[in-house]
Parts: structure tokens; C-alpha cells; sequence
């Protein structure tokens, strides 16, 4: 697989087909990036498990941090890495272990032998891509911020019990 591209099916393939995220290297900061991304994922539904040996216990995002992915103790369909290239191998082979279905390497993260350790293992993967990114781009939301999401639709979003627009996958998929 070309890990420089991704097709929309492929990318939307995952976010709708999978709904449990492990995020590795969760941050209990509130301005960290790993904390919007689990915030958004809560927000469109998504079940998101917290994971780093540092703070487990502590409570991020209304999710208790497990301190491993090994620790979990229910299946985890995604488990997106919010640490550095080097990590990822292992956290790759943590995946594989505990029947993750998805790796999903955060922007900025590459290992290329990871994904290649994956996809032998049946394994999608996901390099250098945030799902909270590719969710808005592909709903249409990222748009909003005057973000060219690549995506027309006529559709009009729905609107949230807020009172505010919110788009999903599921309704303009």
C-alpha cells in the first residue's frame, strides 16, 4: 500500500467501520493535541480509551487512562499513536497482540516497518494522518474554518440537540 496516499473510501472505510479508539500517548494537558483529538472522537460517538503508562488512573477527557494497551481488558478496534517514529513498533506489535484491527499513526509519525509488521498481520494503517482531521474533512465540517476538505456535497448538516451544526460521516456517507 502507498502510505504517501490514502483514498477517501479507504480513510471513511475506517472511521465508520471501526468505533473503538485506544490513543496511545494520551496527554492529561488539556492544550496537548492528543486531548482534542479524544474530546472531538467522544463528541461524534466514537468509544475512546485513554493510554499512557504515566498517568494511569488519572481521568482525561471523562475516560480513565489505562497505563497499557495490554491493560485494556475489552476489544479495541484503532489504536492511534500520539508518540514519536521510534515508538511506534512496539506499540505496533501491542496492537497486534490485543487483536486491534487499525493502527493509526498521528501526524508527524512514520515507521515504515511498523506498517509493514501490520499489514502482515491483517492490519489496515494509517501514517501521518489525524483521524479528528480526516473526520472533518471528509464530513465536511473542516470546511467551516475555511479549510478546503476536498469534499462537495449539497447535503445540509444536521442539526445538533446544541443547537449547533454538526456533520457525520453516517449522514453523508
Amino acid at each position: 500500500m502507498d502510505h504517501d496516499r490514502y483514498s477517501d473510501a479507504y480513510i471513511r472505510d475506517i472511521l465508520l467501520g471501526h468505533r473503538v479508539f485506544a490513543v496511545v500517548g494520551a496527554s492529561v494537558k488539556t492544550i496537548r493535541p492528543s486531548y482534542f483529538v479524544m474530546k472531538y472522537l467522544l463528541a461524534k460517538g466514537f468509544d475512546v480509551i485513554p493510554v499512557n503508562p504515566g498517568h494511569g488512573g488519572h481521568i482525561v477527557a471523562d475516560q480513565t487512562v489505562v497505563p497499557s494497551l495490554g491493560e485494556i481488558g475489552r476489544p479495541v478496534d484503532v489504536v492511534d499513536i500520539f508518540r514519536n517514529s521510534d515508538a511506534a513498533l512496539g506499540i505496533t506489535e501491542e496492537a497486534i497482540r490485543i487483536g486491534a484491527k487499525v493502527v493509526w499513526m498521528q501526524i508527524g509519525v512514520r515507521n515504515d516497518a511498523a506498517a509493514r509488521l501490520a499489514e502482515s498481520a491483517g492490519l489496515k494503517v494509517v501514517m501521518n494522518r489525524c483521524p479528528k482531521i480526516e473526520y472533518g474533512r471528509l464530513s465536511g465540517e473542516i470546511g467551516w474554518a475555511g479549510v478546503n476538505s476536498r469534499t462537495l456535497s449539497s447535503k445540509r448538516p444536521v442539526i445538533g440537540s446544541n443547537g449547533g451544526q454538526q456533520r457525520s460521516l453516517r449522514n453523508d456517507g
